[in-house]
């Protein structure tokens, strides 16, 4: 068995068992790869989880014994709205940091997205809160609100849980304020917080500063241009070289940068710019700031997308307890021993399709180490 694999059924088989003793059929590990694998093959629901593994349940075999058979649907949907998902999210933290265990020297971006469809009556919509390792690219946690709004709050606990030390965490303007600094900072990381203009006063200070700085201020700066789809971008950052002001008026721990970031694009004949502001606890190193800057932005369009559009994630119907955010949990574990097993010219679609087809490629997958 992979270590991967392993690791996975070793945490999270440590899950509590909330069903009663006499009536347990099917071991916790049992239920969890089954439904991992299922969920890797495109299933969708409980009767999926279940007619998946009835389908493949000797290749499910080669790992463990299912001695009971496969789970009925009854089942997988009591089992999974009793779990918690706090220790659902702390289990896969852990999971990924058994396979990642080092962030050092990297970016890890934080991105959220609401889920279209996860409310249900008086329920409100739920807001996914991600964290992504821009090298690796990889899911490294996620946290959940039931509120968009109140987003943020998602943040801290997931930020409690990553190992910061030597990273950069960059987060959008969606949780762009000071308050996420201390938490970074204290974690052992470095970070870049997007500003925008509903972030009122701070931001237009920030903006004042760039755009008309005081008498004798310095700055650093640096381009990068690429030509792809048809347009030519043409990126440009720069950093005052002292920011040593902006920690009286506006405190923030260990602040060195104030960024802007104007971004030219030429499809064709047709000219537009745009420009992003950012405060980062980073030496005002203008090259770096706009490699992060951009990781940032091309990991949060890339890694929540494939989970959307190949998982379907914003079509599941399973909306009860804490069911979705248990399998809201175990699709990043999928994704990423997708990713990890991926092979050149294999597109995600046609991975998971194989996955369910062919018991060769599961055991790929599986073993992939």
């Amino acid at each position: 068995m992979s270590p991967a694999l392993t690791a996975f059924l070793d945490l999270f088989g440590t899950l509590e068992d909330l069903r009663a003793p006499h009536k347990v059929v099917h071991a916790v590990a049992e239920i969890l790869l089954g439904t991992l694998c299922g969920v890797m093959a495109g299933a969708d629901g409980w009767e999926d989880m279940e007619d998946y593994g009835e389908a493949k349940i000797e290749g499910l075999r080669a790992w463990l014994p299912y001695p009971g058979g496969i789970p009925r649907d009854d089942t997988l949907r009591r089992f999974f709205r009793a779990l918690h998902p706090e220790r659902l999210r702390e289990l896969f933290v852990a999971v990924v940091r058994q396979r990642l265990p080092g962030t050092a020297d990297s970016l890890i971006a934080l991105a959220g997205k609401t889920r279209r469809g996860s409310h249900d009556g008086a329920s409100n919509a739920r807001h996914l809160v991600r964290a992504l390792a821009t090298e690796a690219r990889r899911v490294l946690g996620q946290g959940a609100t039931q509120e968009q709004s109140h987003a943020i709050t998602a943040l801290p606990d997931l930020l409690r849980m990553l190992d910061l030390r030597g990273a950069t965490v960059s987060i959008d303007a969606m949780g762009g304020q000071r308050a996420m600094a201390p938490h970074i900072v204290e974690g052992g990381g470095q970070y870049l917080l997007g500003r925008k203009g509903h972030q009122g006063t701070r931001h237009d200070d920030v903006q004042r500063f760039v755009e008309k700085p005081p008498e004798g201020a310095a700055f650093l700066a640096h381009e990068a241009s690429d030509k792809g789809h048809g347009r030519l971008e043409t990126r440009r950052c720069a950093v005052p070289s002292d920011s040593g002001w902006r920690q009286e008026t506006h405190g923030g721990p260990a602040l060195q940068s104030i960024v802007r970031i104007t971004a030219t694009r030429r499809p064709g004949e047709k000219t537009s710019t745009e420009t992003r502001f950012s405060l980062s606890s980073d030496a005002p190193e203008p090259a770096k700031i706009l490699t992060n800057t951009r990781s940032h932005w091309a990991i949060e369009h890339t890694l929540p997308s494939t989970l959307a559009r190949s998982f379907g994630a914003e079509a599941s119907r399973l909306r009860k307890d804490n069911a979705p955010l248990a399998i809201a949990t175990l699709r990043p574990v999928a994704l990423n021993l997708l990713l990890s097993a991926k092979q050149k010219r294999e597109s995600m679609k046609r991975l998971r399709k194989k996955a369910g087809w062919d018991n060769h490629t599961l055991k790929r997958i599986l073993r992939f180490s």
